[in-house]
């Protein structure tokens, strides 16, 4: 949740723990943050200063367990010994994590302190640093774009706000761009705008995916072009790309880490995207028909493959369709991790931040049981419609939020698709070891009763045919809703069954 309230709000949401347990229970959401670039401070109890280093109840080393030093997943980790001090700590943790690449602190709060006597008084609110690109590097990007015959933009990551979205806009119009999103930052670039060409992450359209591969230029802006974005580093080669690339990012320390970049610049989106929008382009480019063919192959891709209509009486394409007609503009969509995303991530359009709105919440880290969670928060946040699709294994992970939901008066709809698997799971043990299935069966239970168990209203929907009536009635009441949607086994992936991937897998085996 906290973790969804800083990629809404671009300041970090923040994370009040006990200690141990507490801890470690949260370290799925602080490694979401770290991976996904987005703001947070986690706030863990701790034992008193005077049973330190005992073992004491529930005692864990955090500097070992989250710090950078160690490998970990928070940017920085920090224990407040004196409570004079906690102004001064607090500040630096809001700092660190708005500034740069986006990120997690953990602040430490040993027993003893918590009971401190104190004078001290908070500190100004702290706002985030705008790195501005120089000019030198701006005028050398300007001369690769003349020189280009295939460019492409991939946006994405930490750090955008509609401004910048608007500006990232402008640019690419004033440069007839096409413009890719980075995997699961799908809301970046008006998905209906013309010069769109789909997002960059898993399921790539294979198309798109050749057309990464084949571009001379690409203009990463924004994402630390990590292995979903890069087709596990396929698309684009590391250390050092076929292509010429201009990587654009907030943090020093990523540039050139991973791959070596003909052109690095370190830049705040807001900053980098108002700089870009100024660079004056010619009347004529000659990547006009490259960038229309580049959009002609996103619609095309919309189109469901005439597997994915089949077997069962569910059609997901056009479950995702009814989604697209009904929910307003500014909804926000969230998802946890598991083959059932890449309905939502195929087939719904956002209009995105350009629009004035994040409308995209999913985990780049691949973290299953986000979505419901991270779809109250955004109901609290924002108090727009919120819709989450789960997966039944998905949803097993973090469904008992729906309490909180409850509790705090959060109305999110939940899409929940069951088809008593791990279906990602499945998928590669079929692809891997055909017929050697290991563990990923489900048991479940009546997930339309427990929804009504927690207080929201529960639905089951057999046919296609039900969805959009139940849907409107969700939309219309004021109580959030489950709608559990039985989905054959089969319908595993929007290009193939599951028999054929087993198939296909067995023909490879001999």
């Amino acid at each position: 949740m906290a973790e969804a309230h800083g990629k809404l709000t671009g300041r970090p949401g923040v994370c009040m723990v006990t200690r141990g347990p507490g801890a470690t229970n949260a370290s799925i959401g602080v490694h979401t943050a770290y991976q996904d670039s987005t703001p947070m401070v986690l706030l863990v109890g701790d034992v008193a200063s005077d049973c330190r280093d005992r073992e004491a109840f529930q005692e864990v080393d955090y500097q070992s367990f989250f710090g950078p030093s160690t490998k970990g997943f928070a940017k920085r980790v920090e224990r407040i010994d004196h409570a004079d001090r906690i102004p001064e700590y607090v500040a630096r943790a809001f700092a660190t994590a708005m500034n740069g690449r986006p990120g997690p602190v953990v602040l430490v709060l040993p027993e003893d302190m918590l009971t401190q006597m104190s004078s001290a008084q908070p500190l100004a609110r702290v706002e985030a640093i705008q790195a501005w690109s120089d000019p030198g590097s701006l005028r050398t990007l300007r001369e690769m774009l003349l020189k280009s015959e295939q460019p492409l933009i991939i946006a994405g990551g930490g750090g955008w706000t509609p401004q910048a979205a608007q500006a990232l806009q402008r640019f690419a119009e004033n440069w007839k761009l096409p413009v890719g999103n980075a995997f699961r930052f799908q809301d970046t670039f008006d998905n209906h705008h013309p010069l769109y060409a789909g997002d960059v992450g898993i399921g790539l359209n294979p198309k798109l995916a050749a057309r990464v591969k084949a571009s001379d230029l690409i203009i990463a802006i924004g994402p630390r072009l990590g292995e979903m974005t890069t087709g596990n580093y396929t698309l684009l080669e590391a250390p050092r790309p076929k292509q010429k690339l201009v990587h654009i990012h907030a943090s020093a320390e990523e540039l050139n880490r991973v791959y070596q970049a003909d052109l690095a610049i370190c830049a705040t989106m807001n900053a980098a995207a108002r700089s870009l929008e100024v660079l004056t382009a010619p009347v004529n480019v000659p990547w006009e028909a490259w960038t229309a063919s580049a959009n002609q192959d996103y619609v095309a891709n919309l189109q469901p493959t005439p597997v994915a209509c089949l077997p069962g009486n569910i059609d997901m394409p056009a479950i995702v369709g009814l989604l697209q007609k009904h929910l307003p503009a500014d909804a926000v969509l969230t998802n946890g991790a598991g083959n059932f995303a890449s309905w939502v991530h195929r087939f719904f359009m956002h209009h995105g931040l350009a629009k004035g709105f994040k409308t995209q919440l999913a985990p780049t880290v691949g973290a299953m049981g986000y979505g419901v969670p991270a779809g109250i928060a955004a109901a609290i946040t924002t108090g727009r419609v919120v819709l989450t699709m789960a997966g039944d294994g998905d949803f097993l992970m973090n469904g008992q939020e729906l309490a909180t939901a409850v509790q705090h008066g959060a109305k999110s709809i939940v899409v929940l698709l069951n088809n008593g698997m791990y279906g990602t799971i499945r998928m590669h043990q079929e692809k891997q070891y055909p017929l050697h299935v290991s563990g990923s069966d489900l048991h479940n239970p009546d997930f339309a009763a427990l929804a009504r168990a927690y207080g929201y209203v529960g639905v089951r929907i057999a046919r296609t045919d039900e969805f959009e009536a139940e849907l409107l009635a969700a939309l219309a009441r004021g109580e959030g809703t489950l709608m559990e949607i039985t989905l054959d086994p089969e319908v595993i992936t929007t290009r193939a069954s599951l028999s054929a991937i087993r198939q296909t897998a067995a023909q490879n085996a001999t």
